[in-house]
């Protein structure tokens, strides 16, 4: 239990660190970095969200929710899937792509920091 309770202690401080960190520079937080990031990591052009969901620690709901975010600032657009009307794509737009590069390097800072 002690190892359990470390690890988790462990993980709290370094997510606590970066949405601090990611909020204070980019206004957005660590769920919405992680998606963002996944997305554009992926190398595709777009992808489903339950594709995108598959690959996160998220929930459906809580991704969707992220992903709200995203698109209500501008960093991600939405479409239907035009052969599942159940399915929607989601793409980063430049604006999110700008904001990833920049992001990514203070992101990258932090798990450094804390995983070094």
């Amino acid at each position: 239990m002690s190892r359990w309770r470390e690890l988790l202690s462990s993980y709290n401080e370094i997510a606590c660190a970066l949405d601090r960190e990611l909020q204070a520079e980019y206004g957005v937080g660590r769920s919405e970095f992680e998606a963002l990031d996944r997305l554009i990591e992926s190398g595709q052009e777009k992808l489903r969200m339950h594709d995108l969901a598959s690959d996160m620690y998220l929930s459906q709901s809580a991704l969707s929710r992220a992903v709200d975010r995203l698109e209500r600032a501008g960093f991600v657009e939405r479409s239907m899937c035009a052969d599942d009307r159940r399915s929607c794509f989601v793409r980063p737009t430049e604006s999110g792509s700008e904001l990833h590069a920049k992001a990514r390097e203070t992101h990258r800072k932090v798990l450094s920091a804390y995983l070094a």
